[in-house]
């Protein structure tokens, strides 16, 4: 389960475009971000894609992605023209395609690297949807199958694209947007596949193209309904809307941390056993399966390189954002991630403070906010300051945020680990993560 939003420049505090996005995947699906260089390849070369091998272009954008560690596409990234995208697992009655294929992420990917434009990026994933298809399982440790849709955009517009199957509908941005796990788009869009409509009627999902509503006609019911996503995805409209034209990153930081807990003092993760939240922790059973696992912020300002804020790591109410810029590289996070601990690497090391604080999330969530909350706007007055500096001096920020991030959450766990248990959790919670910790190799 996922969220990603998207303010345009008449909605934003100094007339950026914004976009943030969680990626929700399973608890030891470790997340990753790194830059891809731009490429140039010979006639006649292919690529390799999770699954499928499809024909290369000649030449490919420099890329950053953030994507789970095996997945070759992306859940959400951004190229060096700054368009960006993130995508949203669908839940449609259209028959998944359960061979390998192209995934949603696989899409996501393609498109960054062959776009200039938000526009033309709509267009790659259009094409190749209706080439291709999609399908593969997009699952780590279990089969997950699933369509998606796309919240893509650029320093000048953006666009909503929602699938199901080869079918598809596309509406232009105006303002503000959200997308969740679910069709969003009704009986309006912008640009939609030839046979839309007629596909409906012809599988008696509606009576005429008057009846025809793509969301009610398309939406598999059970799995859409579990999935939370009407109430998430009317949460961050509800707040976009309310901080139109003076949103900042610092809010959509706030609204990627959003639970529905958040006016009772002692909300906690291991409450109940369904819902989602757009900050989403996992928990018991078989349908709060996901976590946040990695978070990121673009600001996309004509003129000026785009700059990115990404965790890099789970649970964003957990977890400090970090300046990135394309141009300037990324530090060193590590080897080669996977879903067993690695004290190596940043993913892990900073599950061992997440899974910490999970267990008495009340009491230890305290313990790092203003710290949290200091480091991250000391960070955003740096950039501020300092957005249109040189390369270098760029890179110098980034590298000191990821050193200065590194040594709180040390601290930070030292703190939390001395505190005794003051709640336990409930018992589901505690099994389901006793299996998460144990499957990865974790005491």
């Amino acid at each position: 389960m996922c969220d990603t939003v998207v303010a345009l420049a008449n909605s934003t505090y100094d007339g950026s475009v914004i976009f943030g996005k969680n990626s929700d995947r399973e608890p030891n699906e470790a997340h990753e971000v790194i830059i891809i260089p731009a490429a140039t390849h010979p006639a006649g070369a292919t690529v390799k894609c999770t699954y499928l091998e499809i024909p290369q272009v000649r030449e490919t954008c420099r890329v950053l992605l953030a994507k789970p560690f095996w997945i070759w596409g992306a859940e959400m990234g951004s190229n060096e023209f700054g368009v960006t995208i993130g995508n949203e697992a669908v839940f449609t009655k259209t028959p998944y395609n359960k061979q390998p294929g192209l995934i949603g992420m696989d899409l996501l990917r393609l498109a960054l690297e062959r776009s200039d434009t938000a526009a033309t990026a709509l267009e790659v994933i259009i094409k190749l949807l209706e080439e291709y298809g999609q399908g593969g399982n997009c699952g780590c440790a279990h089969s997950f199958y699933y369509h998606n849709s796309f919240l893509i955009c650029d320093y000048a517009e953006a666009w909503v694209l929602e699938t199901s199957g080869r079918e598809w509908a596309a509406e232009k941005v105006v303002d503000v947007r959200s997308i969740s796990n679910a069709i969003t788009i009704g009986n309006k869009w912008d640009k939609a596949s030839a046979n839309l409509v007629t596909n409906a009627i012809r599988n008696g999902w509606c009576k005429s193209e008057e009846d025809f509503n793509f969301a009610r006609c398309y939406s598999e019911p059970i799995y859409t309904r579990f999935s939370d996503a009407k109430r998430r995805q009317t949460l961050t409209m509800q707040k976009l809307t309310e901080y139109k034209r003076s949103i900042t990153p610092k809010k959509i930081m706030e609204l990627l941390r959003s639970h529905t807990g958040d006016n009772d003092p002692s909300w906690s993760p291991d409450r109940g056993i369904t819902g989602a939240d757009v900050c989403m922790h996992a928990g018991w059973g078989p349908i709060r399966t996901s976590q946040t696992a990695g978070s990121m912020i673009s600001v996309l300002r004509k003129g000026e390189q785009p700059l990115h804020w990404v965790t890099g790591t789970a649970a964003p109410c957990t977890s400090i954002f970090k300046p990135v810029w394309l141009d300037a590289g990324l530090p060193e996070t590590g080897d080669s991630l996977s879903s067993h601990y690695d004290r190596s690497t940043l993913y892990w090391r900073h599950e061992l403070l997440h899974r910490e604080i999970l267990r008495d999330y009340n009491l230890r969530i305290r313990i790092i906010r203003s710290d949290q909350e200091r480091i991250e706007n000391d960070l955003i007055n740096e950039v501020e300051n300092r957005r249109t500096a040189s390369v270098e001096i760029r890179r110098a920020i980034t590298d000191s945020a990821f050193d200065q991030v590194e040594e709180a959450e040390q601290k930070w766990m030292e703190r939390i680990a001395s505190q005794p248990v003051s709640r336990p959790n409930s018992i589901l919670y505690q099994m389901a993560w006793n299996q998460f910790n144990k499957k990865a190799g974790m005491s």
